[in-house]
């Protein structure tokens, strides 16, 4: 009887998890068409992806959709001169300066860095993931890379810069620092429980083997015959210098370093959830960089890889400084990159946006099915902005009363999204509760004209306790009535955006 009984509980789980699995769509991993990087590399990465290639199960794409919100860590040398730029304002400065930038290295000594300190706040505050940069176009290494840099540029060389030859890691650990941030921070989000998302730059613009792919300061003279062999594009105003061509062994090393780096980024640090890749190679080197890709996947074969550089073999894909203006139209799973700041690297007396801009982007981001990741940087010492920590606390308690609304929500069908610009809906995964934010406070009622209660069912603000009355007529639409006490601003749960929690027929 005990066995008898042990396989019929066996198979009740079985068809459980069938069921499961069979209720989540599958996914067309197809980029949008209008994607900015997408555009830079469809002449030579093909739509239809190779069939021994494997996305992630879709329960790693379902636990990727209930993120909702994270925060998009910009450190590095960049952070030192605070100029804001991230590492582009390398390619605009002079020899001389470039020099110097490629020497602060030596002075690296971020002692208020406590990756404890980071992963405590972002988990009390909400976050449910964060994304930090390995290593950024410059070519710095945040980690304990063993990949060595063979070549590289001497900017102020006699007769004008030179590439020499060279061997060193160009990281973290040839700094006064000497401390793999990486792993810090990695060993305290498996500690807290954060998703982990690792950047990771395509081109290099220290290690000369890189030249000339993508906007990197040393050009070649087949660029002008063959300019998507390199994926090239030169920026105005911006100059740079003619070298001979790679050679062969070069280019080789070149995706070797690449290879490697990835490879210790997905061995070296534990689980990690997320890779987000940047900018692209070319054409030249695709056939290596698509045999990386499915090699890399074999490593960690659940970990979703940023689309950017890799066309369709991507996971996901980050609008970037803006939010669409409606539900995406593709099923790729998406997360809204946007500074607080006007920069995504530390800037001294930066403008930032405003906790109210956070929470309006977090419930329209996740109103239209998509993540919000909130770009943020440490100063040289390791440590945020005072402003950036009160503002992650201040989303943090707005999340403590409203989060419901937002963690493993699913978007309403088609326009369903909204109603105005105040209204942004979400709904539970059963399509038996939906959630109507209001953006604004709405005074003494909330008029909705897409909704119909269940019969019967109680209506509630979340956060506050008592049921709230309420009429429906199939032509004016809903209406919650907001009681006196409410519109005294003290006695409400939250500062700004409120959430009503809403029963509906299926």
């Amino acid at each position: 009887m005990k066995m008898k009984a042990l396989s019929i509980i066996f198979l009740v789980a079985i068809s459980a998890f069938t069921f499961a699995q069979e209720s989540v769509p599958a996914i067309n991993y197809t980029l949008p068409k209008n994607d900015v990087h997408y555009l830079r590399v469809k002449d030579w990465i093909e739509d239809n992806i190779d069939a021994d290639y494997h996305h992630p199960s879709s329960a790693t794409i379902e636990a990727f959709r209930d993120i909702k919100y994270g925060v998009r860590i910009h450190w590095g040398l960049y952070s030192i001169t605070a100029q804001g730029g991230e590492s582009w304002s390398f390619l605009t400065l002079s020899n001389e300066e470039k020099q110097a930038y490629q020497e602060l290295y030596k002075t690296w000594n971020p002692t208020g860095f406590n990756a404890e300190e980071w992963m405590k706040l972002f988990s009390e505050n909400g976050i449910k993931m964060f994304a930090i940069t390995t290593m950024h176009h410059e070519g710095f290494s945040m980690f304990d890379t063993k990949a060595r840099v063979k070549k590289r540029v001497n900017w102020i060389a006699p007769g004008g810069p030179v590439m020499e030859d060279c061997d060193l890691a160009y990281s973290i650990m040839e700094t006064p620092f000497h401390r793999d941030v990486i792993k810090e921070l990695c060993d305290a989000a498996h500690k807290y429980g954060l998703k982990i998302d690792l950047y990771y730059s395509h081109p290099d613009w220290y290690n000369s083997d890189f030249r000339p792919y993508n906007y990197h300061p040393l050009q070649i003279p087949d660029v002008k015959e063959h300019p998507e062999l390199y994926g090239n594009v030169v920026r105005e105003n911006t100059p740079y210098v003619m070298v001979p061509d790679p050679t062969p062994a070069e280019e080789a090393r070149m995706m070797d370093y690449h290879r490697e780096q990835l490879t210790q980024l997905l061995t070296n640090y534990g689980k990690i959830d997320m890779i987000c890749l940047d900018q692209w190679l070319g054409k030249k080197v695709w056939p290596q960089m698509r045999q990386e890709m499915k090699d890399l996947r074999k490593i960690q074969p659940e970990v979703m890889f940023r689309a950017r550089g890799i066309g369709n073999y991507g996971d996901y894909y980050t609008p970037e400084g803006f939010i669409p203006g409606s539900q995406e139209n593709t099923d790729m799973p998406w997360f809204v990159i946007y500074p607080y700041g006007k920069s995504f690297s530390y800037v001294k007396n930066d403008d930032f946006k405003g906790v109210v801009w956070i929470v309006n982007s977090l419930t329209d981001i996740v109103a239209k099915g998509g993540n919000f990741m909130l770009g943020i940087g440490p100063d040289a010492n390791g440590r945020f902005d005072p402003l950036v920590i009160q503002a992650i606390k201040e989303t943090g308690a707005w999340l403590k009363v409203n989060g419901e609304s937002i963690y493993a929500t699913r978007p309403r069908e088609g326009d369903l999204w909204k109603e105005g610009d105040t209204i942004r809906y979400t709904r539970t995964k059963d399509k038996q509760t939906i959630y109507a934010i209001s953006r604004g406070w709405p005074g003494q009622r909330v008029k909705l004209k897409t909704v119909e209660p269940k019969k019967g069912s109680e209506i509630y603000m979340l956060g506050w306790a008592k049921p709230l009355d309420w009429t429906y007529n199939k032509e004016t639409g809903l209406e919650i009535l907001l009681p006196t006490v409410l519109q005294d601003e003290s006695k409400r749960p939250c500062k700004m955006a409120w959430s009503f929690r809403i029963e509906v027929l299926n």
